[in-house]
């Protein structure tokens, strides 16, 4: 079982940036694979990006590309959402969840409980 926590949101200028972590329990943290995802109000969840169990592969949505970077500490049991030149269209609730593999991600074996991100215009 694993247990993830996300923190790090709010509200924020576009242009702005914000930090993402995501703090996950459980001793075999670093067996897993990692994502972030979001939601808008009105619209469907979607990939934002993904993290292999070791850190080497690392997995962008082309709307963020560039702008966000995902990296892991397996030390720390936490995986991080780095978020720069943010944009409103970026405001959704953003959830972490982990899965064997990355091919994995998309339906997730656990997930947080979101944290709100929100870009001012």
């Amino acid at each position: 079982q694993v247990q993830l926590a996300e923190s790090g949101g709010g509200l924020v200028q576009a242009g702005g940036s914000l930090r993402l972590s995501c703090a996950a329990s459980g001793r075999t943290f670093s067996s897993y694979a990692m994502g972030w995802f979001r939601q808008a109000p009105g619209k469907e969840r979607e990939f934002v990006a993904g993290i292999s169990w070791s850190g080497a592969g690392t997995y962008y949505a082309d709307s963020v590309k560039g702008r966000f970077t995902i990296s892991r500490d397996n030390a720390k049991n936490t995986v991080y959402l780095q978020m720069n030149s943010l944009k409103p269209e970026d405001t959704a609730v953003y959830y972490c969840n982990a899965a064997r593999n990355v091919a994995g991600l998309e339906k997730g074996d656990y997930w947080g409980q979101g944290t709100q991100v929100t870009v001012s215009s």
